[in-house]
């Protein structure tokens, strides 16, 4: 064969060779077992060879600047856990938005959370603590606190309780398999409820997998994403089978497949003025010709800033869910958690499949988010208008007793 031939060979040999590696892929992940996949922190998003400067701080990637940051902790629902993973009697302690928690499932099955320091000697109620009724019993002394409203209703060696003896009660729920707690920098009572989605929690939609990463930004560059549309081609336009790592998502190899992404973000009108709405219709091509079974129309809702319901819907493969949680464990810290919800009667290789795509994705960003710097007065064109529109939107989550994140001194005089 000539030169020209050789080519025309060697294009279709290498897709059958590529369609036989992901049935092989797929076969692995068709297992009926969900997907669980963790990154730690430092596990995805730095790239080898930055050398950490004198006096760096203990984190993984780069020293950097991160820039004129807005409040370290919006206004909003977050995820504190899986429901599954507090039975009724037990109690966990968590670090998050800033705060010690102590989450505990009263034995009549409702959750309770408090601040996790009694007030006694500051003993933490999480370590050790037991349930109580509805109670949660500090290990220190035995002082016992109602987790309804944090009032605590025994000493057992005192004749009288005192009336101002309490811990904060903060206000929470379950929805969707999750527990989730209200945070407000003012103290305000929630001024929306966390959405079901109806077919998780009648069960018509089965749960097929969860991923969770440790994101090293500040929560609002993560769902300004859905705003900045030009990124979609750039960024998330190469093949997933190039991997995550940008320095080689646009290899040769690869180029023979490409994402088509059109997208469009727009603000919900009241009374849902914290929602907003993400319309994407997703493409593939290989060798130019467009792959129809990859065909996908994804509607994303984000609900406040911790909160995103993607619903995917396919022709022929069905619908389904991925909720999407980002919960601040530290200013520059987030936790965020995809857990994927599909039909019963399509097998779980097409969720598991999408998961991992959707995970692929992410962890793009993941590169970008954890080596950027957050500009408050970035240089845009005519057509980045969305960005800005989104920080508008956004900022309805700071109230005016929003701390913003203090400055780190550098040296050694701490």
């Amino acid at each position: 064969l000539g030169g020209g031939g050789a080519e025309l060979l060697f294009s279709p040999l290498l897709l059958l060779f590529l369609l036989l590696l992901l049935f092989l892929v797929l076969l692995l992940l068709g297992c009926s077992r969900p997907l669980a996949l963790r990154r730690g922190r430092g596990q995805v998003g730095y790239l080898p060879g930055y050398q950490a400067t004198p006096g760096q701080s203990p984190r993984p990637g780069p020293r950097r600047l991160p820039g004129a940051l807005p409040p370290p902790f919006p206004n909003g629902w977050y995820r504190l856990l899986d429901s599954a993973q507090l039975p009724r009697g037990a109690v966990r302690g968590l670090a998050l938005l800033g705060e010690q928690l102590a989450v505990f499932r009263s034995q009549d099955g409702q959750v309770h959370v408090l601040d996790a320091h009694c007030p006694h000697l500051g003993a933490n109620l999480a370590a050790g603590g037991r349930v109580r009724g509805g109670c949660i019993e500090c290990p220190f002394h035995g002082w016992r606190f109602r987790g309804e409203d944090g009032q605590c209703t025994s000493v057992p060696y005192a004749a009288k309780v005192p009336d101002f003896a309490r811990v904060r009660a903060w206000p929470c729920c379950e929805v969707n398999g999750m527990v989730l707690v209200w945070y407000h920098r003012q103290g305000l009572d929630p001024t929306w409820a966390v959405p079901e989605q109806r077919e998780v929690t009648a069960g018509e939609w089965v749960f097929r997998g969860q991923t969770e990463h440790l994101v090293d930004v500040h929560i609002q560059e993560i769902p300004e994403n859905a705003a900045d549309t030009a990124h979609l081609a750039f960024l998330h336009g190469p093949a997933i089978l190039g991997g995550s790592d940008p320095r080689y998502t646009r290899s040769r190899l690869w180029d023979f497949m490409k994402h088509i992404w059109k997208a469009e973000w727009q603000p919900e009108p009241e009374p849902n003025e914290h929602c907003s709405r993400l319309l994407l219709q997703h493409s593939a091509t290989i060798f130019g010709k467009r792959l129809r079974l990859l065909d996908l129309t994804v509607s994303a809702r984000q609900v406040g800033p911790g909160l995103v319901y993607l619903i995917f819907e396919h022709a022929f493969l069905g619908r389904g869910i991925i909720l999407q949680t980002v919960t601040p464990l530290e200013p520059l810290l987030q936790s965020v958690v995809h857990k994927i919800y599909y039909q019963k009667n399509i097998p779980a290789v097409v969720p598991k499949f999408i998961l991992r795509a959707e995970c692929v994705q992410f962890e793009r960003d993941i590169t970008i988010w954890n080596n950027k710097q957050y500009l408050s007065k970035p240089l845009l064109v005519r057509e980045d208008s969305g960005i800005q529109r989104h920080r508008r939107w956004f900022s309805q989550f700071y109230s005016e007793g929003s701390a913003r994140s203090p400055a780190r001194e550098e040296g050694l005089d701490w």
